[in-house]
């Protein structure tokens, strides 16, 4: 007789292909969060798609929110419903639950009613309606880790299998955000050095006017430059590109003038 074979939730002749199945639904749930990854730059957006998309990437799950950890304290960053994140307070508030437990341990936390009852007593008790819970550790970098959190309403809870895709999901999920942080990230430095430079440029150029004009050093010029801002309370680059356009200006109409 043939041995009979072992598969997570027990054995289940159909398991390969509901596998299948929902390994593409986990698929399409990335791709569409790749596609909003090319064109948003707000994290929290972005987090909440993740939550929208991880509920199509797992069944079972009914709700979802995602839970960012700092010196601060626990916060909800998004939410698919409103629920989802007055779960997440009630663990705040105890100082437990699974969201907390898979933020801080690394590790995947499915769990059941019952078991949430016997590990977390505090939290289950202001707790109603839950069934399941399934929390996925979330760590882009220093300033966004945390966990995802999957709450289920349906009597059998989450299985060996929404925990693997949940796994799975986050996993890629984290690899997606972490580069789309880096590319954010880059641009704005490289933003701030244009900016820099431009702040530079134009200062030089009204230092170079006023030195021409006043006859005295470049030190001397900026001091000048500074005193004028200090005084019209406006910043030193902002007064020089209107000195600069100022002079400019008058020079094209009609040769030139004083400052």
């Amino acid at each position: 007789m043939a041995e009979a074979v072992w598969m997570p939730d027990g054995p289940d002749a159909s398991f390969t292909a509901r596998f299948a199945r929902r390994l593409d639904e986990v698929t399409g749930a990335l791709e569409n969060l790749a596609r909003v990854l090319d064109h948003e730059e707000d994290l929290d957006t972005i987090l909440d798609r993740l939550c929208r998309q991880a509920v199509h990437a797992v069944p079972g799950a009914d709700m979802a929110s995602v839970t960012l950890l700092s010196d601060a304290g626990p916060r909800t960053a998004a939410t698919t419903v409103a629920r989802a994140g007055e779960i997440d307070e009630a663990q705040y508030r105890a100082g437990e639950g699974p969201c907390l437990e898979a933020a801080r341990s690394g590790q995947v936390e499915r769990v059941s009613v019952a078991e949430a009852r016997s590990r977390w007593p505090g939290f289950a008790a202001a707790v109603a309606g839950v069934a399941g819970y399934l929390s996925a550790p979330l760590f882009v970098d220093e300033e966004c880790h945390g966990s995802l959190n999957l709450y289920g309403t349906r009597h059998h809870g989450f299985r060996e299998l929404d925990a693997a895709l949940l796994e799975l999901y986050t996993t890629a999920a984290e690899a997606a955000l972490r580069n789309a942080r880096r590319f954010f990230e880059s641009r704005r430095r490289a933003e701030q050095l244009r900016e820099a430079l431009a702040s530079r440029a134009v200062i030089e150029q009204a230092k170079g006017i006023i030195m021409g004009a006043r006859r005295v050093s470049a030190d001397e010029a900026f001091a000048l430059l500074v005193a004028r801002s200090q005084r019209d309370n406006v910043k030193v680059r902002d007064l020089a590109q209107r000195f600069v356009t100022e002079v400019t200006a008058a020079e094209a109409r009609d040769g030139g003038k004083g400052w």
